[in-house]
């Protein structure tokens, strides 16, 4: 037994900190609501996996129904496959020798696909493919609005599929897109026409494909901002949406988001400088405050927390006694995607106690 493995059974507030938590009853309550949400709206789910980073918490969106994950980078598809997911699409493009090569290991374990968005990228994987013998899955990234990565909608996106038809080594798969300039509306009939309006340039440059012989199976597109908005457009056949799982302060208060929130982080109280000042031992190594600052549950009313290195700052707006020195406190986290990767493992808990140490595996794994 580890360590980690003897706090299995045991109350939450056991846990030295800073620690993070799931609570495995909001956990599984979203992830089976995205993925009715999915059925109902007869599109696949192929949640991303560069928020959650690890494998017990994807199996548990297979076992609801996701259909595979999304990938950031190869080294998380690495983890993925390692942990038995047979389905990967990385959203991403794939540069490099080095990572081309490791890309090209997975395909005997896994059908990996991967983003193109130029020529280079098409001669440089569908060489490297062929030497090998291999035939390496791509889907074009179509720029529909969030004005990164990608070709634009329409005949460049023929153009492009037409080049990848004509390199030995790979197969068209279709498009992708993400509609990330929509997620911060706040009126949902406004939300949902102006995801309308940027799918359809995705749905129309994948029929446009297949009018011109070129299958387009995958249309792929959607984020937790834009969900389930994304779920509904005619010729979508899957979504990406994973952070909704977790939600957190940032998808609330900036994407509008109405799942509950289920990721916490436990704290110690290590000073009470005033009667209104709170400090933690957990900061910015520990969580993020770049997208949505941490909100402490079950303090009394204070100020946005303020993070430094190692601390955390709670500025009350009345003096109060409680909590004291050595007190543990919660705080949901501002954003998952820029949190979870900074620990080590996920303490699951259910009803206050842990159930569940989750390794997060995919922890570090930017190359």
């Amino acid at each position: 037994m580890t360590d980690t493995d003897a706090y299995v059974g045991q109350p939450k507030g056991a846990l030295d900190t800073p620690s993070l938590l799931v609570d495995l009853d909001v956990l599984d309550a979203n992830i089976a609501r995205m993925a009715a949400t999915c059925r109902e709206a007869g599109v696949s789910w192929r949640p991303h996996s560069k928020g959650v980073k690890t494998p017990e918490i994807v199996r548990r969106q297979l076992a609801a129904g996701a259909i595979g994950v999304t990938c950031a980078k190869v080294g998380e598809a690495e983890v993925m496959v390692a942990s038995g997911v047979r389905d990967i699409l990385i959203a991403n493009q794939v540069v490099g020798p080095q990572k081309i090569r490791r890309l090209l290991d997975l395909l005997d374990r896994s059908d990996v696909k991967v983003a193109v968005d130029c020529v280079e990228h098409v001669h440089a994987l569908g060489t490297a493919a062929a030497e090998r013998d291999l035939t390496l899955g791509v889907v074009i990234e179509v720029n529909i609005g969030m004005n990164r990565a990608g070709v634009e909608p329409g005949a460049p996106v023929v153009a492009l599929a037409k080049a990848i038809a004509a390199q030995p080594g790979l197969r068209f798969e279709g498009v992708m897109g993400w509609e990330s300039h929509v997620v911060a509306i706040a009126d949902p009939a406004e939300k949902a026409a102006c995801v309308a309006a940027a799918v359809v340039g995705l749905t129309a440059s994948a029929q446009a494909c297949r009018d011109a012989g070129l299958p387009a199976a995958i249309v792929s597109c959607g984020g937790t901002g834009s969900f389930p908005y994304c779920a509904q457009q005619p010729g979508v056949t899957e979504v990406q949406a994973g952070g909704a799982i977790f939600s957190d302060v940032h998808y609330r208060t900036h994407y509008h988001f109405d799942f509950p929130q289920g990721l916490t982080i436990l704290m110690t109280v290590t000073s009470r400088p005033t009667p209104t000042r709170i400090i933690t031992d957990t900061g910015k190594k520990a969580m993020s405050s770049d997208a949505a600052v941490p909100q402490p549950l079950g303090l009394p009313p204070a100020k946005p927390m303020r993070l430094s290195a190692e601390h955390g700052t709670i500025d009350l707006e009345a003096p109060s006694e409680t909590p004291r020195v050595g007190d543990k406190v919660e705080v949901i986290v501002g954003y998952s995607d820029t949190t979870v990767h900074l620990h080590e493992r996920i303490y699951a808990t259910r009803d206050g106690r842990i159930e569940a140490v989750w390794p997060v595996a995919a922890r570090g794994r930017i190359l």
